[in-house]
């Protein structure tokens, strides 16, 4: 783990879950001077308040079981106007979003990290499975150890500034290690459960979430195949994602899968498997975390989504901070709105928003 050196002023970010309060019970432990800050994302506008009075109060627990300070920071107005609101908008647009890499950008890694140098903090330190290192006098964003927990993926719009006052305590660490660590010490989390993947939706379907705060977005219109053959009606273009099968409520003699979704006329396009390969896609907003952007073509890995396998790809630079990534092998899948991430074997290159396939 590289960074600020120990002793320097830190304030470390607990939800009120395990992988955080582990963070700061080892940050205290190798002489950090914390500061613990709970982030208020979410009030009584969503499903529930996030976090919950529970979350706060483990948070809270955790905080005086360490012997250090306690912050709860209000940053609902931020949250919903970073986070949520470009979250239906990106439905509404046919797209299929990821809300926690915005998050990560404008709260943990914006607002929050603002708010502890406005404090006298040197550093600011989260329970994410990432590491940070250096190569060639930069900062690297490299994969946690722990391979089924790395959340690096969602980490990749930081930069440099950034990545220098950033403690990652649990990047060379397993789950089970960090289970085991905090039923040891007897942290306040050590029995929670994992954390829902959105925390807005407290477990709720999307598409109810939608339905209620955008109910616009669910008119329905035509389903075509790729002849432009209509072969049924979808129930709102918000309720379906690239690859989905299931719930288009048509049959045919070979299993049909989006292909694609059109909102300028309001239509969902199906077909078969094989077409859902892709050879190529299109990048926006490209983020280079050396902050050095290529200007010729690179070979590098990609993963289009956070689960998905890194492949072979040839990435050509284009203008506007927009890129052609060419796949080795075709993939299937590919979803505008996701985020495309480069990597070189652990290290982090960069990424951005896939905007057409």
């Amino acid at each position: 783990m590289t960074g600020p050196v120990v002793g320097a002023q830190t304030v470390v970010a607990l939800s009120g879950g395990v992988d955080s309060a582990v963070a700061a019970s080892l940050l205290a432990e190798r002489g950090y001077d914390l500061i613990g800050v709970t982030l208020r994302l979410q009030g009584d506008q969503g499903p529930r308040p996030v976090p919950t009075s529970e979350a706060i109060d483990r948070a809270r627990r955790t905080c005086d079981q360490l012997h250090i300070p306690f912050r709860l920071l209000d940053a609902c107005e931020v949250f919903q106007e970073q986070v949520v609101e470009p979250f239906i908008a990106q439905y509404a647009a046919g797209r299929t979003p990821n809300p926690c890499v915005r998050c990560n950008r404008f709260l943990r890694f914006g607002l929050l990290l603002d708010r502890a140098l406005t404090m006298g903090a040197q550093a600011l330190a989260t329970g994410h499975y990432a590491r940070v290192g250096r190569h060639q006098g930069s900062h690297q964003l490299l994969r946690g150890e722990d391979a089924d927990k790395d959340q690096s993926y969602f980490l990749y719009q930081l930069r440099q500034d950034q990545l220098a006052r950033v403690l990652f305590p649990l990047g060379e660490l397993t789950k089970d290690a960090v289970r085991d660590y905090a039923h040891r010490r007897g942290l306040p989390v050590s029995g929670q459960p994992a954390s829902q993947d959105i925390c807005f939706l407290a477990g709720e379907d999307y598409r109810r979430f939608l339905a209620d705060r955008a109910p616009h977005i669910f008119r329905p219109g035509p389903i075509h195949d790729t002849g432009g053959r209509v072969l049924g009606q979808h129930q709102g273009l918000a309720s379906y994602t690239i690859g989905q099968r299931k719930g288009l409520g048509i049959s045919a003699v070979e299993p049909l899968y989006v292909l694609a979704i059109r909102p300028e006329d309001n239509a969902l396009i199906v077909g078969t498997a094989g077409e859902l390969d892709r050879d190529w896609c299109l990048v926006e907003q490209m983020h280079v975390i050396d902050e050095q952007p290529a200007a010729h073509a690179f070979r590098a890995l990609a993963q289009t989504r956070y689960r998905s396998q890194p492949a072979s790809v040839v990435v050509h630079p284009l203008p506007r901070r927009r890129a052609r990534v060419v796949f080795d092998a075709p993939q299937r899948g590919i979803a505008p709105g996701q985020s495309l991430v480069l990597y070189d074997g652990d290290a982090v290159l960069g990424g951005g928003i896939i905007c057409g396939a």
